[in-house]
């Protein structure tokens, strides 16, 4: 399993009954964004307490989904129809239950990728 290139919250509280076909609509017309691009998309519901996330794989679409039996997921303000872009790292503090908030990003050293 190849992971997602970006990952994209959305701000936005999601229906969980939602699956494969409504969460790629939302995606669609709410994020104005292509499902089928590689990157995972996260919604969360309401009370805070469940969380999907739906991307696209070589063949089909995957949805993971996580349901907390305590506590809540982060709150994030909500931007009309609009998405944050996570990190790998505060994708795993928002699963782990930590409330992460980004200052400032600071600038890293990545390797240029050349064309072969």
């Amino acid at each position: 399993m190849r992971p997602p290139v970006q990952l994209w919250l959305c701000t936005q509280p999601t229906d969980m009954r939602r699956s494969y076909d409504g969460l790629a609509a939302m995606v669609r017309r709410q994020l104005g964004q292509n499902p089928l691009s590689g990157h995972g998309f996260l919604f969360i519901n309401r009370r805070r307490t469940q969380l999907k996330c739906l991307y696209f794989q070589a063949g089909g679409y995957c949805v993971w989904s996580k349901r907390l039996e305590r506590g809540r997921f982060a709150a994030f303000s909500p931007t009309a129809g609009q998405a944050i872009a996570l990190s790998h790292a505060e994708f795993e503090a928002l699963i782990e239950g930590l409330d992460l908030v980004v200052t400032k990003r600071r600038q890293r050293w990545h390797p240029k990728v050349s064309a072969a």
